[in-house]
């Protein structure tokens, strides 16, 4: 079970999914977000995913983009 690429699925993520991505306090991705990552690209995600470094440069640059 691999992680689809953040670039894939980020723009389509909720407000919701994306706070609990950047604000999240475990470096491994809740469930409700997985579940939107699952819905939104078709892939199986497992339990313990999580982001690297770069990916989450990527969401806080372009979380800033949309507020």
């Amino acid at each position: 079970m691999t992680l689809p690429p953040l670039r894939e699925w980020w723009s389509e993520l909720s407000e919701d999914g994306r706070r609990a991505v950047l604000d999240g306090d475990s470096p491994h991705l809740d469930e409700d977000v997985r579940e939107e990552i699952r819905v939104i690209t078709g892939a199986v995600v497992g339990m313990v995913e999580s982001l690297s470094d770069d990916d989450l440069d990527y969401a806080r640059a372009h979380a800033e983009e949309t507020d």
